[in-house]
């Protein structure tokens, strides 16, 4: 196991130089100058040039990357073009909202979309099934900001029960801390309460009818232990697989969530550094996230012994 986890986590490192030399060319090629948006719009071109020198934007492009890759590899991701920090220090700022929105969301999703997809599957065919497929449907077709501006729209302006936007920190009191996440982490579980909802009938349809279900309804266990011990453990694997999988394109909604909500994470920082074209802090976002997805893609193949003793690595 411990060789497997270690070649797994060499194997990284191909893929992080991969995408870091991606993001690089990426951005260095496609429309828009750094120096020309801090200059601003009454700047004259030696001004501009001024900068460009000052930011190292107009070594040539190998030599650029170059510099940047090797001061990686002492873990020194740059200063920030627009926010005057260090961008190690500015994605720090930015990690609790971001951690917090998505703990949030996977505990809200798997927590009510497991015991929905085995209630589907032991209802199969009825009314229950028939709603909990339904919502799975509507889930999945309704875009992320519509059911943000949404919810603001019914808890915040009209019932007035929740703040509209913004972000607690914790350490500033867990009462504002929860109530200015509820929203946000309600409307990015949505989608994966569909998605591990309906996997989840699936899976335990399939063993429904198995040998060993049989025998344990013939030894007399109570039908919801039939249900959670039995038949959800033997179909753990995909689910636990499609919960990764939700887990790893979280980036994308959190993206999203985070400027509807106006919550102050690296999704936020990610648009605003897309937008400003932020060479340093695009690039070592970009790097982080692609990290935290191998990371999760690893947790998971790890995870699948636990459920299937007859997997080994």
């Amino acid at each position: 196991m411990l060789g497997y986890i270690l070649r797994r986590l060499l194997a990284t490192l191909p893929v992080m130089l991969i995408v870091a030399v991606f993001v690089f060319l990426m951005l260095r090629l496609t429309p828009g100058d750094p120096a020309a948006i801090i200059a601003g719009d009454n700047a004259n071109s030696e001004q501009v040039a001024l900068i460009r020198n000052r930011l190292g934007l107009d070594e040539p492009i190998f030599t650029q990357f170059f510099i940047w890759f090797a001061n990686i590899l002492h873990g020194d991701f740059g200063e920030s073009f627009f926010f005057k920090k260090t961008v190690a220090e500015l994605i720090a700022s930015r990690l609790e909202p971001t951690l917090a929105l998505s703990l949030a969301t996977i505990v809200i999703a798997v927590g009510i979309a497991v015991p929905l997809g085995v209630l589907a599957a032991y209802r199969q065919g009825t009314l229950v099934d028939k709603i909990v497929m339904g919502f799975s449907v509507l889930g999945f077709s309704v875009p992320v900001f519509v059911i943000g501006y949404s919810l603001i729209y019914l808890f915040a302006i009209k019932l007035n029960w929740l703040p509209v936007q913004g972000y607690q920190r914790i350490a500033d009191g867990l009462g504002g801390f929860l109530q200015r996440l509820i929203l946000p982490a309600v409307t990015l579980s949505v989608i994966y309460i569909a998605l591990i909802a309906r996997i989840t009938r699936t899976s335990v349809l399939d063993v429904m009818n198995e040998d060993y279900i049989r025998t344990a309804r013939a030894k007399g266990q109570v039908e919801i232990k039939v249900l959670f011990k039995h038949a959800l453990k033997n179909a753990a694997v995909p689910i636990v697989t499609v919960i990764g999988l939700g887990v790893a394109l979280l980036i994308g909604g959190v993206v999203v969530t985070e400027s509807v909500f106006t919550i102050p994470g690296l999704g936020r920082l990610t648009v605003d550094a897309v937008l400003a074209r932020d060479y340093p802090t695009i690039q070592a976002v970009i790097l982080l996230f692609s990290l935290v997805y191998v990371l999760i893609n690893l947790a998971v193949d790890l995870t699948y012994t636990l459920f299937d003793p007859r997997i080994r690595y």
